[in-house]
Order: structure tokens, then sequence, then C-alpha cells
């Protein structure tokens, strides 16, 4: 009677242990064809990756793409809206007005919380970073802290070695507070991924796809949770973490390319 009921619990263990697996493998498939469906050029039209794209010199893309990932938060609109005051700003020649530019503290710019004293920072720090090998280099690996989360630390503290008021330190997150860097992680996916489809650059060489995080915001947080890739409430670094396990298991050179898929569903679905 033990054996048969041994052999029984056994044969349903294994029952759920396939089922799973085929329900992860039907998972990754639908993911699969939504990243295909929304990593078009079609989706730049509403996104503000449409700013950086109207460049072709690689430090015009980088500088423009930094700038409008670190205002994008809020209402799409809005984020291009303001891209568009930066462009004005910047004379629409963003690399030879950071190489140019002369501090200035009473610029004109408000986006949310990010306003011109913030922007004056981060045009000198800019400045700063492009006089010592510039943007890609800033993102280094870090001595002591693996990966992307330690490229972010080696970035952040060379940003920060600009004169600045404390205040504009919120705006370069810091993902050993448990920071989610949805801004940044956003950023480097731009500039990093290159499959061919229009959307992101693929410029810097020196960081592999494989790497990347996906910027974790309020859709892809949610859908995440609808499908089950997600248990974790908050979203900070550790979910993001939890999430990324997921994603690369279902591709481990390129886990962000589901980013499309997910923001996709949740924006447009």
């Amino acid at each position: 009677m033990m054996d048969l009921l041994f052999n029984s619990g056994l044969s349903d263990l294994i029952i759920t242990i396939i089922s799973i697996r085929m329900l992860f493998s039907e998972l990754k498939e639908y993911l699969d064809f939504k990243s295909v469906q929304y990593n078009t050029r079609d989706f730049i039209e509403t996104d503000p990756i449409q700013i950086p794209h109207r460049f072709n010199q690689k430090e015009d893309i980088e500088i423009i793409a930094f700038l409008v990932s670190t205002i994008a938060w809020g209402k799409r609109a809005m984020i291009i809206k303001s891209s568009e005051r930066l462009l004005d700003i910047m004379q629409h020649s963003p690399f030879d007005f950071i190489q140019n530019y002369e501090e200035n503290s009473n610029l004109e710019f408000v986006h949310r919380t990010f306003n011109g004293i913030d922007l004056d920072f981060f045009f000198r720090s800019l400045q700063n970073i492009y006089q010592n090998g510039g943007l890609e280099k800033a993102f280094s690996l870090h001595p002591e802290i693996d990966g992307v989360k330690g490229r972010i630390m080696t970035f952040r503290e060379l940003f920060l070695e600009t004169e600045h008021e404390k205040r504009s330190e919120k705006h370069i997150s810091n993902p050993m507070k448990n920071s989610a860097t949805k801004r940044i992680n956003m950023f480097l996916r731009w500039m990093v991924r290159k499959d061919n489809k229009g959307v992101d650059f693929g410029i810097w060489k020196s960081i592999p796809s494989s790497e990347l995080y996906l910027p974790l915001d309020v859709h892809t947080s949610r859908i995440s949770r609808e499908l089950g890739l997600l248990s974790r409430k908050q979203d900070d670094w550790k979910a993001l973490e939890e999430l990324m396990q997921k994603l690369r298991e279902m591709d481990a050179n390129d886990p962000v390319k589901y980013d499309f898929a997910l923001f996709g569903i949740g924006v447009f679905e």
C-alpha cells in the first residue's frame, strides 16, 4: 500500500513538473512573439527613443539619449515635449554644445522635479566625462561589483565627481540602495542592444547584451506579475533580479528583448 501511495505521489509530482515546463515553454513562445511584434520601427513613433534617432554621430546619440532617458518618467507625450526643449537649449548639436558648455545656473528648464539647476550640473558633468574618455568608458567594469550593477556604480561615482547640489543626486539612481534604476537601464538597452530591427542603437561594443537589465516600470512589473514571472511586490532592484533570472532562462544572450513584449502588452493591450 505504501509503495502504491508513493508511486501515485511520484506520478503526480512528475505530471506537475511536466505541466510547469509546458507552461513556461508556452509563455516563452508567447513573449518571443510579442517581442517581435513590438520591436519594430513603428514603436519609435510614440516613444522618447525617437529623439536620439534624429542623430547619426555616436556622441550626439549618446548624450541626448542619456538626457532623454533621465527625464523619462510621466506620460510619454510630455517626455517627448520636454526632450524637444532640451534639443532647443543644446541648439540641436548635443556633442558640440557639451564640449563648449559654460556654467549657467539660470537655465530655463523644468520636467517634473528635474529643473535648470539639475540640467546645468548634468551638462557640466557630461563635459567632464567626455574630457575623460566619454560615456561608454564611464560605464566600465567596477573593480568590486560584478555586471551591470557595478557598471552603474562606476558611472555614478564618476558622474557625481562634478560639483553639484545634493538635490541633483536623486536623478542618478543607486542600485546599491535597492533602486531598480529604470532610466539608466533603459539608456543602456538603447546603447548596447543590436538586433537590426531599427529601435535600439547597439553602438556600444564593450558591454554584452547578456549583461543588460530590463528598465522595470509600472507596466512591465504589472504584466510580469500577472504572467507569474515576478512575485515580489516592490518595484526595486531585488524585483529586477528576480525577473531577470526568469527572462535569462528564456534567452540568456538577449534577455531584455522581452522589455518590448512586457511593455507593449502593458501599454497597448
